[in-house]
């Protein structure tokens, strides 16, 4: 297999520009593991755990891989003061942290003066630019294509704009699965490719596997754009729970906010006050409503019903639009095994265009 080198597999000390994103319960030990194991870098998903939970998957995944890998957490998150510590206690084989909303310059200091990269996914030109202005190493850029929380711009557009605007390294995120999209991000620009759906759709991700199956059966109809469950825009397939929710009103949209709350509480052992406190800060650092803030804090737990559950019609599943065209489940060794191969085989087919001047 070859290697390519850009900014991000030279920043990171990976061996292929492709990242693995920290999907909430999704991207446990297991599959951050196979993930660096195949070359790639993957980011575990410390915004759903406890400090204790993020200290216990930490520790497996030392023994699971020699390579370094990415923590992802929010600054708003119950004991999130705890979730820092743990990661810089093992700043030698974390290289990297991702967040949205999150960090400031201090902290983001902190994070670099360990060694460790401070690698944010945004969705717009202007929060790219807060990013840099604040001292990222490098951004990771979500077009419209992506799933969960996303935004209107199509990765075609926001990319390019992003990488004229910033004199840092940028990933491309949104709508990438293959190494057709691998080779269409670097000539955009961009120093490799972050995706979600994919590994999701792996036999290497913990997600059950009927549920996995309805990702594989979705069509692009089965597939929409809601602002019902929090008020903010995220793509979901569409099954019972979610067209309850498209039907619901406001009463109902808080009735599953205070459930979903109650399940966040145990999950977490946060008290009610630690989490209206995180949902205060929420709406510091963003566009958010406290109501909004609140129910986004509430909400994952609704994703958690499905993909670590299995219940299919009572939670919710995320998804990029990718999926629509995904129609297999392979390991992630082979995963990126044949998006590396198909990437150069399409770079050196480029590279063999013979160009014609007139005149």
């Amino acid at each position: 297999m070859v290697d390519l080198s850009t900014p991000l597999t030279q920043a990171l000390g990976c061996r292929h520009p492709i990242i693995q994103t920290a999907m909430g319960w999704i991207a446990d030990a297991h599959l951050v593991a196979a993930t660096s194991n195949a070359g790639g870098f993957g980011f575990l998903a410390g915004a759903v755990m406890t400090p204790a939970q993020l200290a216990d998957e930490i520790a497996r995944l030392r023994d699971l891989t020699p390579a370094r890998f990415g923590v992802n957490f929010h600054s708003f998150q119950p004991g999130a003061k705890d979730i820092v510590a743990t990661i810089l206690a093992n700043k030698d084989r974390v290289g990297a942290v991702s967040f949205g909303r999150g960090p400031d310059a201090r902290m983001i200091g902190v994070f670099k003066d360990a060694g460790i990269k401070c690698i944010p996914t945004i969705g717009a030109l202007k929060h790219a630019e807060k990013m840099a202005a604040l001292g990222c190493d490098m951004v990771t850029v979500q077009g419209g294509e992506g799933g969960g929380h996303t935004g209107s711009v199509a990765t075609t557009i926001l990319l390019p704009q992003v990488i004229d605007a910033l004199d840092i390294p940028v990933v491309a995120a949104g709508g990438f699965s293959d190494g057709r999209g691998l080779a269409a991000a670097l000539s955009y620009g961009a120093c490799g490719i972050a995706m979600g759906t994919r590994f999701l759709m792996t036999s290497d991700s913990p997600v059950p596997a009927d549920i996995k199956q309805r990702y594989v059966r979705a069509g692009a109809g089965d597939i929409l754009v809601t602002t019902k469950v929090d008020g903010l825009p995220q793509r979901m397939i569409l099954n019972q729970a979610l067209a309850r929710i498209e039907a619901s009103g406001k009463i109902a949209m808080w009735a599953r906010a205070m459930e979903a709350g109650l399940a966040m509480k145990r999950a977490t052992g946060a008290s009610w006050g630690d989490m209206l406190s995180a949902a205060r800060s929420m709406t510091s650092h963003g566009d958010l409503s406290l109501p909004q803030a609140m129910l986004a804090a509430a909400a994952p737990m609704l994703i958690q019903r499905a993909v670590v559950d299995g219940d299919g019609d009572g939670g919710l599943m995320a998804t990029g639009l990718v999926s629509a065209r995904l129609k297999d489940l392979p390991d992630v060794a082979g995963l990126i095994a044949a998006i590396m191969a198909e990437a150069t085989a399409r770079i050196d087919a480029l590279g063999a265009l013979k160009l014609k001047k007139e005149g």
